[in-house]
C-alpha cells in the first residue's frame, strides 16, 4: 500500500520529522541509519545505509 504524500515542515534546526506509519511501509524504525542525497529538483532521496552502500559497490550508483 502506498501513502498519500505527507506535509512535513523544516524546523529552526534543519529537522524534519517523518511520520512512522511511512517509515514502517520504508521498512525502517527509529534509530534506523540512512544515507540521504540530493536528486535535483529539490528532491531530497532517503535509502537505508546498507542498501545504498550495497548499490554503491555492486552498480557503482546510489
Amino acid at each position: 500500500m502506498i501513502r498519500e504524500p505527507a506535509e512535513l515542515r523544516i524546523d529552526e534546526s534543519g529537522r524534519v520529522e517523518l511520520p512512522l506509519g511511512l517509515l514502517a511501509e520504508a521498512g525502517l524504525s527509529p534509530g534506523s541509519a540512512l544515507i540521504v542525497f540530493s536528486d535535483g529538483d529539490g528532491r531530497l532521496v532517503l535509502r537505508r545505509k546498507e542498501d545504498a552502500l550495497r548499490d554503491l559497490l555492486e552498480k557503482g550508483t546510489l
